[in-house]
């Protein structure tokens, strides 16, 4: 079975990954409200959002499917083994369903091990474990055929400036993202069309490497070997928004230098915490979103947008788990729609010969669907 695209404006494919399913929300102050759920049962939970025509493409951290065992780093070659099996299981109901990988994103962030980092961390040891972690998510991502590696910067980073070695740190993180795009070309995994770089200013660790697209863009252009095959995939609102930026700027830069792989989605208040919201929800952001998608449509860009957020915490029933899953995924994929109506609408005005107070009312009033007319005669009325 094969779905069609979304083909919606800017929008090509919706994807919902495993591990915005698979969130069992907990917190740092509250325990997990949801029960576990296996990675075959989000595989059939997304399955199911897939005949519903709510999603047409996934990913996942390679832990999202199976354990990581750092004894047995090639065990996913092994026909015989567990995690092997487990993944033709999963790779089959995706295919039966129709759904498409758009990333596969090596988990270096879950592990105690890498408590300190992973492609950066100062232990040589450690680096090289990291180093087979992330070879093993890029062989499970082909088998899956995924576009994209991921690297979201996770637990490189620090709180201490002191005690980081700046004259080498980066170098360690250069080598170990040239050394995944050699592993794909060394062992032919041709589906990747290219990688990416996620960055976050902070959380889980107080600072990160690469806090914004402005960082990562820098980086690949300034110190990976290959830096055509790497692009960005920002998370909007939230990463950039946790940085007091604004999600239109940062997709106008990304795009005037080819670099926006793809979109990730979600809502944040600016300036907190990684709130991960749903698109839309919350008390803000309702404005900057609808000018990203408009910003979208009007430079002509398509892509995949991948939600990255979880559902509320107040909306997790401990009770049913899979219903209240199912209800998120339907959430976010209205959403999208929202913001594009809303963007379609902001498409129709013309701002063309107004001052920037005025440009910013007319935009609002046709974005809410109001009458220029009308609110021009409110404004008068004695």
């Amino acid at each position: 079975m094969k779905l069609k695209p979304f083909n919606q404006g800017p929008v090509t494919l919706r994807s919902m990954p495993f591990w915005c399913v698979g969130n069992p929300l907990s917190d740092p102050f509250g325990e997990k409200i949801l029960p576990p759920v296996d990675s075959l049962q989000v595989a059939e939970i997304l399955a199911e959002a897939a005949g519903e025509g709510l999603i047409e493409a996934t990913s996942f951290h390679d832990d999202d499917l199976v354990p990581w065992n750092p004894e047995a780093p090639r065990d996913d070659l092994d026909p015989a083994s567990a995690t092997h099996k487990k993944l033709v299981q999963i790779r089959d109901l995706l295919r039966k369903a129709g759904l498409t990988v758009n990333t596969a994103t090596c988990s270096l962030h879950g592990s105690k091990i890498f408590r300190n980092g992973g492609l950066t961390n100062p232990d040589p040891k450690i680096r090289a474990i990291a180093r087979l972690k992330v070879e093993r998510t890029l062989r499970i991502g082909h088998f899956f055929g995924a576009r994209y590696f991921t690297y979201w910067v996770a637990r490189d980073g620090f709180e201490v400036p002191v005690t980081v070695d700046w004259n080498r740190v980066y170098t360690w993180l250069a080598e170990g993202l040239d050394h995944a795009v050699d592993y794909m070309r060394a062992h032919r995994l041709t589906h990747y069309q290219g990688a990416t770089i996620e960055p976050k200013p902070n959380e889980p660790r107080g600072h990160m490497y690469l806090p914004t697209s402005g960082h990562a863009v820098g980086f690949i252009c300034g110190r990976l070997k290959r830096p055509d095959f790497w692009g960005v995939n920002p998370e909007l609102l939230q990463h950039e928004s946790m940085a007091l930026m604004n999600g239109v700027h940062t997709l106008g830069y990304l795009i005037s230098l080819n670099k926006l792989s793809f979109l990730h989605f979600g809502s944040q208040i600016k300036a907190q915490f990684d709130n991960d919201f749903p698109p839309l929800v919350g008390p803000e952001g309702l404005k900057e979103t609808a000018q990203m998608f408009w910003l979208l449509r009007q430079t002509g860009w398509k892509g995949v947008v991948e939600f990255d957020c979880h559902m509320m915490r107040t909306e997790g029933d401990p009770a049913d788990g899979i219903t209240c899953r199912k209800l998120f995924i339907r959430n976010c994929s209205r959403a999208v729609s929202i913001a594009l109506a809303l963007s379609d609408r902001l498409a129709r005005v013309s701002l063309r010969g107004l001052g920037e107070t005025e440009a910013d009312h007319r935009s609002i009033q046709a974005m809410c669907g109001l009458d220029p007319r009308a609110m021009e005669a409110h404004a008068r009325k004695r």
